[in-house]
């Protein structure tokens, strides 16, 4: 249930009201806006009767939210929502985060050598897995955490804030030390108990969609970490699963405005992922930044044809330079910057 209260609501009733439904075992998310505050509540809400709260003078409207998700609800949270990743914003401003990195640390020398190479191109976020899922159980599974240490040793020398997945709660406390954002990726979707062990964390969350999650679902798993204290959660399209093979995956550019619609969180593109070929990451990065993405994150390897993973869809460092000056190209003509 959402309430609008009125400008120039006094704090006192705002606080009179936040204890009256608190009392009645809901949970109270308030918003201060310019002109209005919205009160959200979360929980039962079945006995709480719209005319009776209408009828206090401060009360603009009451409406109540059909959909299952409450915290990450615009309705509940007009603003858009920036989450800050070290010092760099992700949402709601002009500025688009770009991250990027190799699909694996395979070497300290080699991740320090790449985050100069794409600091200097314009990324302000070091990507790099050190704890890899593989569809084989025979690929290179990462480094574990050395891959980490090595990311952090990159970190200090470029400055850059880090980006790593985590694949198991038993991980918590290494990435809490070490990692700046921490990553859930697709096929941890709905993996419900990591995703509440990381609504703990104080530190911000990248959650990939699930290669063949709907957007609700996706919305719902951002919901499970807001709901156990973290609000500060980044979405991230990487592509979703359908009959075609000309790519990895199909990206579903459409799901940037829809996911501005219906959520104040910011939302970011992996084109790397969805295509699966370094020769398409650019279109598809150039389209989704024109889409109004706040930002991308994007696979690149000195060697690609020498990775440990998917090197198929890294780009070399002087092309990923050439994308983001393109990128920089089209952000301005929609209002943007990188």
């Amino acid at each position: 249930m959402i309430i609008t209260l009125k400008r120039a609501t006094p704090q006192a009733e705002v606080d009179r009201l936040t204890d009256l439904f608190e009392n009645q075992g809901l949970k109270v998310n308030l918003s201060f806006g310019e002109y209005y505050t919205i009160m959200g509540l979360v929980g039962d809400t079945t006995k709480i009767y719209e005319h009776d709260i209408e009828a206090n003078e401060w009360v603009e409207n009451v409406h109540r939210v059909q959909a299952p998700y409450k915290l990450a609800n615009r309705e509940f949270h007009p603003e858009d929502t920036i989450v800050y990743v070290g010092n760099t914003p992700i949402g709601a401003g002009q500025k688009l985060a770009i991250m990027a990195g190799p699909c694996s640390v395979e070497s300290l020398e080699g991740i320090c050598t790449i985050a100069d190479e794409v600091k200097k191109a314009g990324a302000n976020i070091l990507r790099g897995g050190a704890y890899k899922p593989r569809t084989s159980p025979y690929s290179f599974q990462g480094l574990g955490y050395e891959g980490i240490l090595d990311m952090v040793e990159a970190r200090n020398r470029t400055g850059m804030p880090i980006v790593t997945e985590i694949m198991s709660e038993k991980h918590i406390d290494e990435f809490m030390e070490n990692v700046d954002l921490v990553q859930i990726g697709a096929r941890n979707m709905q993996n419900f108990d990591l995703l509440k062990a990381v609504g703990h964390l104080n530190k911000p969350i990248l959650l990939k969609r699930g290669m063949s999650a709907t957007i609700d679902e996706w919305i719902m798993s951002a919901e499970y970490i807001m709901a156990h204290g973290n609000p500060n959660v980044i979405l991230c399209e990487r592509g979703i699963r359908t009959f075609e093979k000309a790519t990895r995956f199909t990206m579903d550019l459409a799901v940037i405005p829809i996911i501005k619609k219906k959520t104040h969180l910011p939302i970011i593109i992996d084109p790397s992922h969805a295509t699966g070929s370094w020769e398409l990451i650019e279109p598809v990065a150039l389209a989704a930044v024109a889409a109004g993405a706040d930002g991308l994150i994007i696979e690149v390897h000195d060697h690609p044809e020498q990775a440990l993973s998917d090197g198929a869809q890294s780009l070399k460092p002087e092309k990923f330079a050439a994308l983001v000056k393109n990128c920089k190209k089209v952000a301005e003509a929609v209002g943007r910057k990188i």
